[in-house]
């Protein structure tokens, strides 16, 4: 017989306790002698160290929350005078090192001056960098964060 082919039932019967010392979980019923946990009506608490200040109670609070979510890198508007009439992405812009990493989001703000025409490929803009984009000559489109490629995916890109 092997173990895939056992006949067994799908439910098992709940364990009926506390009928009797020849049923086998007669008399205590599993739940010892004595003390609280023996008792009826045991509803304690998983942090309850009984009566003793527990250590949720112990431990201070940290109040407000920390959010999950990655900030934006942030390229300031006069950093894209270095990309004379070219592309901007989130590897050119990594490649020159503007940014720390070009798998996040990214976001430019306008600070100086777009004296060049950049063509911008990135996730996302303020109002006033758009509009001297365009004003230089250049164009923004607004693209998703790139994901990071597997390993497998890497290898099938350099062959």
């Amino acid at each position: 017989m092997k173990y895939n082919e056992l006949q067994i039932a799908p439910n098992k019967n709940k364990k009926r306790v506390g009928r009797g010392i020849a049923a086998g979980q007669g008399k205590t019923a599993g739940r010892g002698t004595k003390g609280q946990g023996s008792r009826t009506g045991k509803k304690l608490r998983a942090t309850f160290m009984g009566g003793q200040r527990s250590l949720v109670t112990a431990v201070p609070k940290h109040r407000g929350f920390k959010s999950l979510r990655t900030p934006a890198q942030v390229v300031y508007l006069d950093h894209l005078n270095i990309f004379k009439g070219k592309t901007a992405d989130n590897f050119t812009l990594f490649e020159e090192g503007l940014v720390a990493t070009p798998f996040h989001t990214i976001k430019v703000i306008a600070r100086g001056e777009l004296t060049e025409k950049v063509n911008l490929k990135i996730q996302g803009a303020s109002k006033s960098v758009q509009e001297a984009i365009t004003k230089a000559g250049g164009t923004f489109e607004k693209v998703p964060t790139p994901l990071k490629k597997s390993a497998k995916e890497a290898e099938k890109a350099d062959k």
